[in-house]
Order: structure tokens, then C-alpha cells, then sequence
């Protein structure tokens, strides 16, 4: 029934006290006023591994499984020292926008008396994350090569670093009463910020907010034990005084019960969360080309100095359009193409004829917004213009190049039950993510023909 889609828990989770840390974590519900349905249960057994939730009775669609009043969640603003985190709120602003809850998790996590601590007894080992930032880096690139992961990691790491050491370090040193010398750690702060990552939650904004700053990340107790599936059992819903977990198909008794983390590509499952879903039960899947990349394949169809020059002023214009970036990405899923306009965009304008293009160009891209060739999706690429149909191609066979194996290579480990049981257990994460993303790029290439 269940895949190996799982966020990573240890055997052994934090210490608190002698207690049973499940028996001490559903008493603290009960002091706090977290209510789980009778029909539901914290339990080790019938999970994918370590931690999750398993339906005691068969649920029905719609049925209520907890609910998490908005006292009981851990914040920037509920923690023991949040008057102090709103106090100083425009010293902690940062890229990221999650320095408060940080350093709230720093100060309780070395608090002996803090609320939290029946709630932390259920957090994974922290040093035992499986996120791709914790690989070694030679690993991390060998096996992630092509997928985008290794960039994706390099930033982060670039960017928390910098946080870090000009934000939350001198923040801390400045108060040395609320956080100990032993928390004044890079590694620990790495480690709470994959954690942030893979078990935080952020409050959509209404359709009216949509101008605001997001929401700041959360950490929402009960709600971060479900783990995830693209074809999930269950939601998270927002209210002005709690959160509510909702059945949203039948469970039957003695199954896990999933959440989702949104439409997650396993490239982005592997980065923030530490796991992937197996081929091919990860729908929501996608490869990307690089914009730079469709670039380079319109560059290489150039034959004379000023076709290259004519190439770069049409990249120019796009980039004037907001359509391409230096670097940015089209992203293609199994049935869609996600970034439709801008591909439809950059297409026409690399392949319409010179004439046609300063037309187009004098009229800053608007003009006759007829769209012959109608919407992008997968399925209709073969009725693209022939140029188009071509410059895609090269695309992505310049694409499947930055890869370190073909597809043959992935496909054969994958099929071979034996030798893929030899794997690591990153050897086999990373395997998945590149051969979904292959297997995307392949289909797309077969409707260019």
C-alpha cells in the first residue's frame, strides 16, 4: 500500500525525560487542546518508517481527524521569547524570511523548561537529516548531476551561511541569557534550517493578500507527523482559530494517512524534504530545460556573424518581455508545460522570420495576439511550426547532455531488483530523480520527431 515516500525519522528521537515520547507528546495534546479523532493514532507500526499516522477505524472522505488550535502551534509569535523576536523583527529581516522562527527554535530547543518538549520528543535526530545539503558535496554532485539539485543546494548553503554569520549569530551573542554558547552553531542552525524545510508549514494568503509579504513558515505539532504522497488521503485546513486535518478520500482502517506538501517534483522533494516518491508514482513530477540552454541550441542553428548578433538581440528583447532569464527554466511535467507562456513566447520569437521579428519588436510583443498554434501542452507538440518543433529538440537533447548516464543506464539499474537492492540508499534517491526527469525529456523528445 504505502511507497518509501517518507521523510526521513531515526530511530531514536530527542530524549524527553523517561517518558514514552508518543505518551508524552498525546498528553501535551490534551494540556493544549489538540484533539485527534479517536479514529487516528501516532504509531510506528504500519508507517512507511519511524513516525507517522495510521487510521484506527476506516475513515470516510470529509471526516475530521485533528484539530490544532492556534495557541498550539510553534511560531515566532507563541514562543517564550516572541516580544523580543517582534521587538527586534526589522534587525532579523532576511532573504529567506525565516530568522524569527529560528531563533525561536534555537532558544526552545535549549530551554529545560520549554513548553515544547513533549512536542520536540517527536522530531527526527537532527543530525541524521537526509537532505542533499548534508551529502558530501563530490557525492552530491556526481549523483544529482543535471537535475538541478547541486545549484539549488550551493545557493542555499550560500545563503544560509550569510545569514547566519550577519544575522542570527550577532543576535545571539547580544542576548546570552536566551541562548547558550552551546547553540551558537553553524551546523546546528544548517540542521534547523533543513528541518524548517521539511516539516514547516505556511499559510497560503487569501486571494485578496496576494500583494502581501508571504506568511512566515510554522511548525504545526501533529500536522508535521503525516508524510507525504502526490495522491494524498488527507489536508491541512486554515481557520481564524485553528487548523484542521481532513480526510479527503476513504481510509481504510490500518492504513497511513498523507498529507501533501503541494505539487512537488521529486528534484524538489530530494532538496527540501530528504526523500523522493519511486517511478512512477509521482505525478506531479517535472523535468526542466535551462533558458540558457534553448539559447545555446538556437545559437548553434546560426551560421553567420549576424544571425549570432540577430540571436542575442531577439534573448535581449525576450528578457526585456520578462520570458527568459539567465537563470531561469522551462519546466515540463507529464501532461503540461508548466511555464506555457514563456516557452510559446520564446519559441516564436527565436524562430519567426527577421522581418517578422522587428514587427513584433516595434510593437514591444503585442500586436496580433492570435494564437494559431493554440495552448502548449504536451500532447499538441507535434502540431507546432516545423522550426519550433526543431529548436525544442536540440533543447533537450542538449538537456539529457548534462547528465552523467544515459537512459538506458538508470533503466537497466532500476529493472534489475538485485542490483538495485546493492545501491545506497542516495544512490537510489538520486536514481529516481534523474530517471523521472529522463523519462519526461525522452517523451518530450519522441513528439519532436
Amino acid at each position: 500500500m504505502a511507497t518509501q515516500a517518507k521523510r526521513p525519522r531515526m530511530a531514536e528521537p530527542i530524549a524527553c525525560g523517561d517518558q514514552d515520547p508518543v505518551a508524552g507528546f498525546l498528553s501535551w495534546c490534551r494540556r493544549v487542546g489538540l484533539e485527534l479523532s479517536p479514529k487516528v493514532e501516532v504509531s510506528r507500526q504500519g508507517t512507511v518508517a519511524g513516525y507517522g499516522m495510521v487510521a484506527r477505524e476506516s475513515v470516510q472522505a470529509g471526516e475530521l481527524l485533528f484539530v490544532v488550535p492556534r495557541a498550539a502551534i510553534l511560531s515566532q509569535y507563541t514562543c517564550s521569547i516572541g516580544g523580543l523576536l517582534e521587538r527586534e523583527r526589522g534587525a532579523l529581516q532576511s532573504q529567506s524570511g525565516w530568522v524569527p522562527l529560528l531563533l525561536a527554535l534555537l532558544h526552545e530547543l535549549q530551554a529545560p523548561a520549554s513548553h515544547w518538549r513533549p512536542y520536540f520528543a517527536l522530531w527526527p535526530e537532527l543530525g541524521h537529516l537526509k537532505h542533499p545539503m548534508f551529502w558530501p558535496e563530490e557525492e552530491r554532485r556526481r549523483l544529482l548531476q543535471g537535475t538541478g539539485v547541486p545549484e539549488a543546494v550551493e545557493k542555499d548553503l550560500d545563503s544560509i551561511r550569510s545569514e547566519y554569520h550577519s544575522i542570527v549569530l550577532p543576535f545571539m551573542e547580544a542576548h546570552p541569557d536566551l541562548f547558550s554558547l552551546r547553540v551558537h552553531s553553524l551546523e546546528l542552525y544548517l540542521q534547523l534550517v533543513a528541518l524548517v524545510m521539511a516539516y514547516s508549514f505556511q499559510e497560503p494568503l487569501e486571494e485578496e493578500e496576494d500583494e502581501k509579504e508571504p506568511n512566515s513558515p510554522v511548525m504545526v505539532p501533529a500536522a508535521d507527523i503525516l508524510n507525504h504522497l502526490a495522491n494524498h488521503n488527507a489536508n491541512l485546513e486554515y481557520s481564524a482559530d485553528c487548523l484542521r486535518m481532513v480526510a479527503t478520500q476513504p481510509i481504510p482502517k490500518g492504513h497511513e494517512i498523507f498529507n501533501t506538501y503541494g505539487q512537488m517534483a521529486n528534484w524538489q522533494l530530494i532538496h527540501m524534504y530528504g526523500f523522493v516518491e519511486p517511478y512512477p508514482d509521482n505525478t506531479d513530477d517535472t523535468a526542466d530545460i535551462q533558458m540558457v540552454i534553448v539559447r545555446e541550441a538556437a545559437l548553434q542553428g546560426t551560421k553567420t556573424e549576424a544571425e549570432r548578433l540577430l540571436l542575442y538581440e531577439r534573448w535581449d528583447f525576450l528578457c526585456k518581455l520578462e520570458m527568459v532569464g539567465e537563470e531561469g527554466a522551462f519546466v515540463i511535467g507529464r501532461e503540461e508545460v508548466l511555464t506555457e507562456e514563456e516557452l510559446t513566447t520564446t519559441l516564436k520569437v527565436l524562430c519567426m522570420p527577421a522581418e517578422e521579428f522587428r514587427e513584433f519588436k516595434d510593437q514591444d510583443g503585442g500586436g496580433d495576439d492570435k494564437r494559431e498554434e493554440g495552448s502548449l501542452t504536451v500532447t499538441n507538440i507535434p502540431k507546432l511550426k516545423a522550426s519550433w518543433r526543431q529548436l525544442l529538440r536540440n533543447s533537450i537533447l542538449l538537456t539529457l547532455q548534462t547528465y552523467a548516464t544515459d537512459l538506458k543506464t538508470d533503466k537497466d539499474v532500476l529493472s534489475n531488483k538485485e542490483v538495485y537492492a546493492k545501491l545506497s540508499w542516495r544512490e537510489q534517491q538520486a536514481l529516481q530523480v534523474r530517471y523521472g526527469q529522463k523519462m519526461i525529456l525522452h517523451q518530450l523528445l519522441e513528439l519532436t520527431n
